[in-house]
């Protein structure tokens, strides 16, 4: 079997080689950060999600879903993705920590910094898990025939 890459997968590729990059950049500002243990979790998110949405646009050939939701597959994952790492960057930077209380501990926020990384990470990760469960979907469909 030969994997096909269309010009979707290369877009797909292009997102996850991108939000990679973002992420080795944003490694060496981790000191810079209020909060640099947050950052670093940022740092190691966008590098791991932009592996996984680079994985993503060489299968997505195999993905078999109506083109409806073939397009709420590719935004919601690759969306999701940056908004998770979008999310965690703000918490580094603004000390925003009720999200995620593992980095964040000992920092604080304030109200405002609080309630837009819960929206942002909240966000993309209700996008991330929708796409994941579409992606499994699709895959079965082209793996088993459904």
């Amino acid at each position: 079997m030969q994997i096909s890459v269309g010009v979707d997968g290369l877009q797909i590729i292009f997102t996850g080689a991108l939000l990679f990059a973002l992420g080795l950049f944003q490694g060496l500002l981790i000191p810079t950060f209020k909060n640099p243990r947050m950052a670093l979790s940022a740092h190691l998110t966008a590098v791991q999600a932009g592996t996984a949405i680079i994985a993503f646009g060489l299968i997505w050939s195999f993905i078999n879903l109506p083109q409806q939701l073939l397009l709420i597959t590719k935004v919601s994952f690759v969306g999701g993705n940056y908004l998770i790492w979008i999310g965690i960057i703000l918490a580094a930077y603004t000390g925003a920590s009720k999200a995620l209380p593992i980095a964040g501990k000992g920092f604080n926020g304030t109200q405002r910094a609080e309630l837009s990384v819960i929206v942002i990470a909240v966000t993309g990760i209700a996008l991330s898990l929708l796409s994941s469960v579409l992606i499994v979907a699709g895959l079965g469909s082209t793996a088993f025939g459904a």
